[in-house]
């Protein structure tokens, strides 16, 4: 199966430029792993994103399948994320 695109939304690393060194360097291997044709985790009411953990950062992002690529949306520690999320809903 053929790898995913990666692009970044605008404004994605509000939080990511702000991390440790070290952590980055781990949200950005689970980042690169998005690369490949897996399975992830839906949100729920109806959004149009997965979300993946990093240790306790998350990964949001969107998926279109027709261009092969996926949209890194958002970067964050679990209360960032949960701001992010209910700014959608």
């Amino acid at each position: 199966m053929d790898d995913y695109a990666l692009e970044y939304d605008s404004g994605w690393d509000i939080y990511f430029e702000k991390f440790d060194p070290a952590v980055q360097a781990r949200i950005m291997k689970k980042i690169i792993q998005l690369k490949k044709p897996l399975k992830h985790r839906h949100l729920k009411h109806g959004l149009p994103y997965f979300v993946e953990e990093a240790g306790g950062y998350r990964v949001a992002f969107q998926v279109e399948e027709k261009l092969k690529k996926k949209i890194i949306r958002f970067v964050g520690d679990h209360k960032q994320y949960e701001e992010w999320y209910n700014s959608l809903v």
